[in-house]
């Protein structure tokens, strides 16, 4: 019947792994958002004349792809998983960027057969432009955090839905409602949750500024100022 694929709608909006799952099912495009940090960072990156290598979390195989690839390694160096790290990157670097969220969906979502975009709040409206174009359903999968991603070991602890994804996720169905797709009740919902200022005080916004890092907050939290639009091919986004 479609239930879990809200099929009927053109934007549809589910949350981590198992979103994909559900929705990469019958949506030709899959925008995956991690506001904080790795679509922001994406975004910087990409909006920099750069490319970013998504590698799935712990993945020394994919690790060891990237340099062999001669990609840049985030978090051997200068550059992270933070934003604040890579504002003055190298036009032309490729940067090979694991993370526990935005970069094991990115391959969770191309592996569904979609073709998979990577959103924030910066670039809401430029990807949900390339959404558009692309045609088709469009799934917009909320990233989330997993409760316990810090220990040691592969076992994460449970999905915990964010602020900041939520705010992403509807900043972008508000604008593909704009270009007159239908939205799905969860897309409808989330479109109307957009409030920037939210972001520093919640609880991943507080987190990051109590742990010294409120710039990278101050970058996620700036709507519609990059025309970046990144999109996975060949394992790249760009």
């Amino acid at each position: 019947m479609g239930i879990w694929e809200q099929t009927g709608y053109d934007v549809r909006l589910d949350w981590g792994a198992e979103g994909v799952a559900a929705l990469g099912r019958e949506c030709a495009v899959l925008i995956v958002v991690d506001v904080l940090s790795f679509g922001t960072t994406t975004d910087l990156v990409v909006g920099r004349g750069g490319r970013v290598l998504p590698v799935r979390w712990r993945d020394e195989r994919g690790v060891a792809q990237a340099r062999a690839a001669g990609a840049v390694i985030a978090g051997e160096g200068r550059f992270t998983l933070r934003p604040s790290s890579v504002t003055e990157i190298p036009p032309g670097t490729l940067l090979a960027l694991p993370s526990p969220n935005g970069a094991t969906l990115c391959a969770a979502a191309a592996a569904t057969g979609a073709r998979v975009l990577a959103g924030c709040l910066r670039n809401a409206s430029a990807v949900a432009a390339k959404a558009h174009e692309l045609g088709g359903p469009v799934g917009l999968i909320a990233a989330g955090e997993r409760w316990g991603v810090h220990l040691t070991g592969d076992t994460f602890g449970p999905l915990r839905p964010c602020v900041e994804d939520q705010m992403g996720a509807g900043a972008i169905a508000a604008a593909l409602a704009g270009s007159g797709r239908s939205l799905s009740p969860e897309a409808a919902l989330a479109a109307r949750s957009v409030d920037v200022a939210a972001l520093a005080s919640c609880v991943s916004g507080r987190e990051l500024t109590e742990a010294g890092h409120g710039g990278d907050v101050t970058l996620a939290a700036r709507l519609d100022v990059s025309d970046a639009a990144p999109m996975l091919s060949e394992g790249v986004l760009a």
